[in-house]
Formats: structure tokens, C-alpha cells, sequence
């Protein structure tokens, strides 16, 4: 070992001491991150228990605007409308109708876990209606459904007879009969709803939702069970909704001195955590409180297995450091005794070890000519993976492609050109030496003469007979390029032939604009060179003429729907270019046959035929004359007399659609203004009113009643409103606040500002200027 030592002991020294440093460091900073862990651990616990308390208030709040939303919909149905709305029922009892309203709302009790119990009290039958039966005396009802500590006499004038406004009682005990006689006594909250939605003096209708306690508290139940704590959300006054996991009259204390405006977490008495956060949509406080010590569970655990990992990575690593350094220094130990005994460097003299290896290296490097020699002759089989992995398009990015032609030394520098194959004809069979060593003299020959033609060409063996070939562009223009490329290939081929009897046959790809894409250009050559050996063709074949023969037409599923959806649309230009686009691929790009043009323009007519079928109301006198067009159109037509008899046809079933459209709007927009001018005085005229009259959506009737007008449809109802209060003030001996209330406004405060706002004075300036001038 003391051999071993004095042998390496600088170097050993060297990478012990570094390794060490470097296992020193990591440990520093894991105590750092350890003491940001334990903060973070119980930072995180919190963070995840004010996640989880929050997303059960969201789901509750969720779940409440369904509840909501359900009293909306009750609002504008329109068989609960005809219950509420009928001042003097002439059945007494009504059966089909309170049935018919019965039974629709039995639907409602599986879209919300909320709406699993609710009813809806009409005054007008005196009758109460639940998703499963009616009870034509409200104090059957009460029988099977008590409020704890209420008479039903208070339930009858708390519940039933009072307005309500989105108000939510709080939690209370009621009896509910679960079957038969079998009656259970259940905590919930009750949500009520006087109708309409305005009501408030004597409502029309009170629609109560009562929420079993149960399916809200459930949401966040978890915290409980994860932590050992408790829950409890309260109401803006202080009430108890529900609670979880705590006793009930610690419950309503904490309910009662809880601060809205304190912190989300701040410590209390046991030594928990209140966590609380307050809804900005019904004013609830949500709370939790939670044991610090369930808190910092993850954190000890950090604690424990951050200790035991710290110790057994400093075992490990100076273990490892040790063998490391040995192994390192070894290798180098060597290699500088074989480098001495060369150089015959006196071994009392000592330098830096890797100053003396670098510069023997570099020494024995750039003398190595037979190393350059090796490394010479490995680039032309570089250059031609190089050029293959080109032509198979394996080249994703533009800096993989740079680097490896540098290394190839090809330059990149024109980014234009076109790709090919050219074929060796008569060497089908290759069954003797004599004519493998004549084929590779002929490939020798075409090759040395297209790069005496051009030395930039880059050229591969593709196949035993073909030679494939990259030519790149000058800096002419791209069609100019081609053109002299082509005419060059063809006269190098028969240049061949003459001088050497060499038949040849090439096959050329489409030009590419980047090298990036000469794959797919290649893919287009070897398309041409199978077209011309199928051909028999001993001449330059381009991958454009292998286009012209084509059987088949196109008229995909997809180029029909899209031209059916323009039209009936009235995008006519977006329709007139589908259409040119089938021309010009049917006939420009495509030699079809008399029979294939015969059914393109068939399938083509009975797609504007579905056009009659379609959904739109066309004039009849239209839709016969567009028959008859139709029907006219022959295939034995010129090309041009087609196209331009489509063209036609597009133009001018987009612009009966166009009309038609505009027709039915006006007619709207007609009927829009007749209802405002007969409800003007309804102070309950909005657009929603408006809109749930027309049966259309308020955006819809907005943009609509704008396009056709110029005008808002709110500034059209109000200039309506003026215009009536200007005729009353001229006229009538009416007050001020009696025609505001007669033209549909609130109250006379409003009426003036809009009268100013419309006509630039005072209503009682406009009656004084108008009495004056009379």
C-alpha cells in the first residue's frame, strides 16, 4: 500500500481532494433545502387543505346556481306560467294542467343532487307540487314535510305567502315521509324563490328547494378524515349552514365570533390551524380547523428519511471517492511512464502531468500522416450517405443537415434545384462477371460525364443499374432553371448514346425550393422512372407527365359538402373557387374519358339538385327555373360552356339564398318593432322580454335589429318611449310622474334623464317651450 501510495500520490491526492469537494457540496446545499422543505411541507399541507376546502365550496356554490338557474327555468315555463298567470281558474282543481306541470318537473330531480326534494306553491289552485305528486291542501303537504319549531300556520305565512329573493334559510330538522307512514326527521337548508322573479309584494308562486345537509357537508368530509379536524360553513349573519367533525354549540359560537376580514389561516386555542375563506357569491364563510401536528406529518417524514439519506450518501461517496481516484489516476500513471521511457525524459524532473500528455499528443497527431491518409479516404463514403440520407428525406432540421455536409465538405450554398434517377437500360439480368464489370464501366462513364457537365451535381448508386443525382440551381429564376437542367439531362443522354452506345432512361421529380425537401422530390423522381419503365420509354420522363393519364375523376365526399355548405350559405366566391378547383383538377391536371366526364358531371348536377332539397324556403317560380337549368346542362358540352354554366348556377342560388335571408330578417325585425310600439308602457320591457317573445336569443335580435336599422334595439325603445311622453305632454293634463309611469319608466327620475338624454331639455321645459309656441 506504501508502494501504491508513493507511486500516485500527487495525482491520487488530486482527485480524492476534488471528489471530496464535490461531495461536500451537494450536502450543503440538501441542509438548505432541507430547512426550505420542512417550511414547504407545511406550506404545501395548508396550500392543499385550502384547495380542498375551496373546490368544496365551488361544487356547493356550483350546485346553488344550478339551483338557481332551475328557478330561472321555472320562471319562463310556460305551463307554470298559465297556472300562476290565470286570475279566475274556471276548474276550480285543473287537473290536466297542474298534472301536465307535475309531470315535467319530474325531470328535473336528476339534473342537480340539490333538486332531489323541492315544490312549488301556486295561491291561485291553493295546491303544492313536488317531482312526484300534488297536494291540492297545502297542509297536506306540511303534514309529511314539518319544519322543526314551526306551526304551520308560520310555515304558511314565512313560506308560503312572503316574497323571496334567492333567500336561503339555514339549517333546520324537518320531517320527511320516506314511504308510507314511515316518517324520518332530516337536517337541511331551504332555498326559496317567490315568482316572478320581481315579485315583491305578493308573490304568484314560492318555489322551495329543500337541501338534505348531508350531500353539502359531504364535500368536505375528507378534510375531516385526512386530518382528525373539523368543518363548518356559516351564512353572512352569523347562522350555520352545516358542520362536520365538531360539537354543536362550539359550532354557533365559532360561527358567531368568526372575523370575515381576518386572515385565511391564523392560529386558535388546541393548537389548530383556522383555515377560512369567504364566497363572493352568497357572503358564506367556509372554515376548517386542523391540527398543526397532522400538518407536519410530511415533514417529519421529510426529517427522518433527509437524515438517513445525508448519512449513507457520505459513507457511499467516500467510497466511491476513493475508488474513483484510484481508477483515474492510474490510467494517467501509465500512459506517462510509456511517454517518458520514449521521450527518455530524466524522472527527477517534475511538470504539470496534463501539459506533458497534451503536448506529446499534439506532437504525435500531426505526424501521423497515415491517421490523415485513413481519415481521407473515409470521405467519399461519408459524401454518399451523405447524399442518400438526403434523397430519403431523413433530415428534419436545417443545422443536422449544415453540420453534416461540413464534414462532408458539400456546400449548401444554392438551397434550389431538382432531383433524379437515372437508369443503365439492358442490364436486367445481371447473371455473369463479364456483365457486372460492363454495368459498372457504364455507370463510371454516365457519372464522369454529368460531372464534366457539372461538377455541383452530387451523384449516388442507387440500385445495381440506377444512378441517382442532386442538381442544384444557379440564382436564375426557378422555372428558367428547370427548364435548362432538363434540356441539359436529355442532351447529356444522347450524348451517351452517341459516343458510347449507352441507352438511358431518366426520370426527373418536381424542383424543391429547400433542401429540406429534396426527399420529397426524389420520391416524385423514382414515381417518374416506374411510369417509364412501364413505358418501355428510353428518354427523360418528368414526374408531371406521369399526371396526364388518369382514369378516374376527382370529386371527393369532402370537395361536395364543402361546395353544398358554401352555397347554402351564400359564399359565393368561396363556392365559385371549390368549383374552378374541380375544374382544373378534372381537366387541366387529368385526360378523363368521355364516360369519366360523363359521370363527373353527373355527380356534379345531382349535387346542386340537393341544393333544392335543402332546408331553404326558395320561390317556386325560383325553383322550377333552377330545375330546368340543371336539367339543361349536358355532358357533351365544351369544358368552357360547363364551367361557365355552373358558374351560373352558383351565382345564382347564392344570391336567392342572400335574398331570401334578408327577406325573412326584415320580416323580423318588422314584427320586433310592432311589439315594442304595443308594449312601450310595459316597464318590464327589455330585450330579454323581447327576445323570449320573438323565441330567438338576445344577441341574436340585437345584432339583427342593428344590421337592419342602424339603430340599438335598447335606443329604439327608448326613442318609442319619448316619442309617446312628448305626444302626452302636448296633449294630456297628465303629471309628470303619471306619464313616466304610463310610457314604461320606474319612476319620474328616470323618465327625465332619458327625456334629456333623447330630446336635449327637461320634460317640463319641453311642455312649457311647446305651450308657448301653441
Amino acid at each position: 500500500m506504501k508502494l501504491l501510495w508513493s507511486k500516485f500520490s500527487p495525482m491520487f491526492r488530486r482527485f480524492l481532494i476534488s471528489y471530496l469537494i464535490i461531495l461536500m457540496i451537494p450536502q450543503i446545499a440538501g441542509y438548505a433545502s432541507y430547512r426550505a422543505s420542512i417550511d414547504a411541507a407545511r406550506a404545501s399541507s395548508i396550500e392543499n387543505s385550502l384547495k380542498s376546502l375551496n373546490l368544496g365550496k365551488e361544487i356547493i356554490e356550483r350546485n346553488l346556481l344550478q339551483v338557481e338557474a332551475f328557478t330561472r327555468q321555472l320562471a319562463i315555463n310556460q305551463d307554470l306560467y298559465r297556472l300562476i298567470a290565470d286570475p279566475k281558474p274556471l276548474d276550480v282543481y285543473n287537473v290536466y294542467g297542474i298534472g301536465r306541470m307535475q309531470r315535467s318537473l319530474s325531470m328535473y330531480s336528476s339534473t342537480n343532487e340539490y333538486l332531489s326534494h323541492f315544490f312549488i306553491y301556486i295561491p291561485n289552485y291553493n295546491v303544492i307540487i313536488t317531482p312526484t305528486t300534488v297536494y291540492y291542501r297545502p297542509e297536506h303537504y306540511y303534514a309529511a314535510n314539518a319544519l322543526e319549531g314551526m306551526t304551520y300556520e308560520q310555515w304558511s305565512a314565512n313560506i308560503l305567502k312572503k316574497p323571496h329573493f334567492n333567500e336561503m334559510i339555514p339549517l333546520r330538522n324537518y320531517k320527511r315521509e320516506i314511504s308510507n307512514n314511515v316518517i324520518t326527521t332530516v337536517p337541511a337548508i331551504t332555498f326559496l324563490q317567490s315568482l316572478p322573479l320581481n315579485s315583491f309584494n305578493k308573490p304568484q308562486a314560492t318555489i322551495g328547494v329543500l337541501i338534505n345537509e348531508d350531500k353539502m357537508a359531504n364535500l368536505t368530509q375528507h378534510i375531516v378524515d385526512q386530518y382528525g379536524g373539523w368543518t363548518l360553513v356559516r351564512d353572512a349573519e352569523g347562522n350555520v349552514i352545516f358542520s362536520r367533525g365538531i360539537a354543536q354549540a362550539e359550532a354557533q359560537r365559532l360561527a358567531k365570533n368568526h372575523n370575515s376580514a381576518a386572515r385565511q389561516v391564523q392560529p386558535i386555542e388546541g393548537g389548530r390551524l383556522l383555515l377560512s375563506i369567504e364566497s363572493g357569491q352568497n357572503g358564506w364563510s367556509y372554515m376548517a380547523g386542523i391540527p398543526e401536528k397532522a400538518l407536519m406529518t410530511n415533514a417529519d417524514q421529510i426529517k427522518q428519511v433527509t437524515l438517513a439519506f445525508t448519512v449513507a450518501t457520505l459513507v457511499l461517496g467516500l467510497a466511491f471517492g476513493l475508488v474513483l481516484a484510484y481508477r483515474n489516476s492510474a490510467p494517467i500513471y501509465k500512459l506517462l511512464s510509456v511517454f517518458r521511457e520514449q521521450t527518455n525524459e530524466p524522472t527527477g524532473k517534475r511538470r504539470n502531468e496534463y501539459d506533458f500528455l497534451a503536448s506529446h499528443i499534439h506532437h504525435l497527431i500531426a505526424n501521423n500522416h497515415s491517421l490523415e491518409n485513413a481519415l481521407n479516404e473515409q470521405i467519399p463514403l461519408l459524401r454518399d450517405g451523405f447524399i442518400k440520407r438526403m434523397l430519403t428525406g431523413e433530415f428534419y432540421t436545417t443545422r443536422e443537415l449544415e453540420a453534416i455536409s461540413c464534414q462532408t465538405q458539400i456546400s449548401l450554398q444554392n438551397t434550389q434545384g431538382m432531383t433524379g434517377l437515372l437508369k443503365v437500360n439492358g442490364y436486367a439480368s445481371l447473371d455473369s462477371e463479364e456483365i457486372i464489370q460492363e454495368l459498372g464501366v457504364a455507370k463510371l462513364i454516365v457519372r464522369q460525364t454529368i460531372t464534366d457537365w457539372n461538377a455541383e451535381v452530387l451523384l449516388t448508386d442507387w440500385g445495381t443499374d440506377q444512378i441517382a443525382f442532386i442538381c442544384p440551381f444557379s440564382d436564375q429564376p426557378l422555372k428558367q432553371s428547370m427548364h435548362h437542367c432538363e434540356f441539359e439531362l436529355e442532351r447529356l443522354r444522347e450524348l451517351i448514346y452517341k459516343d458510347y452506345r449507352i441507352s438511358t432512361t431518366i426520370g426527373t421529380g418536381a424542383a424543391y425550393e429547400v433542401w429540406n425537401d429534396v426527399g420529397r422530390s426524389f420520391d416524385e423522381a423514382k414515381q417518374a422512372m416506374e411510369y417509364a419503365i412501364h413505358c418501355g420509354a428510353d428518354q427523360l420522363i418528368k414526374f408531371e407527365d406521369t399526371l396526364k393519364e388518369n382514369e378516374m375523376y376527382y370529386y371527393p365526399i369532402e370537395s361536395e359538402q364543402r361546395l353544398l355548405n358554401t352555397v347554402k350559405a351564400g359564399e359565393v366566391q368561396e363556392a365559385l373557387r371549390i368549383l374552378d378547383h374541380l375544374f382544373v383538377r378534372n381537366f387541366e391536371e387529368r385526360e378523363l374519358s368521355y364516360e369519366m366526364v360523363q359521370q363527373f358531371i353527373m355527380e356534379l348536377k345531382g349535387t346542386y339538385l340537393k341544393l333544392d332539397e335543402s332546408k331553404i324556403k326558395l320561390d317556386d317560380s325560383f325553383t322550377n327555373e333552377y330545375k330546368s337549368c340543371v336539367a339543361s346542362i349536358q355532358s357533351t358540352d365544351s369544358i368552357h360552356a360547363l364551367r361557365g354554366k355552373f358558374k351560373r348556377l352558383t351565382e345564382e342560388m347564392c344570391t336567392e339564398v342572400v335574398k331570401k335571408r334578408s327577406s325573412t330578417h326584415a320580416d323580423t325585425v318588422q314584427e320586433i318593432m310592432s311589439y315594442i310600439e304595443r308594449n312601450y308602457g310595459d316597464a318590464n320591457l327589455t330585450i330579454y322580454r323581447i327576445a323570449e317573445y320573438m323565441g330567438k336569443s338576445e344577441k341574436f335580435i340585437s345584432q339583427l335589429f342593428k344590421e337592419h336599422t342602424g339603430e340599438n334595439l335598447s335606443d329604439y325603445v327608448e326613442r318609442i318611449r319619448i316619442n309617446a311622453a312628448s305626444g302626452l305632454l302636448r296633449e294630456s293634463g297628465q303629471t309628470i310622474d303619471e306619464i313616466a309611469l304610463t310610457t314604461g319608466y320606474n319612476s319620474a327620475h328616470s323618465f327625465r334623464r332619458a327625456f334629456k338624454r333623447v330630446r336635449g331639455i327637461s320634460p317640463s321645459v319641453f311642455r312649457k317651450m311647446d305651450n308657448q309656441s301653441g
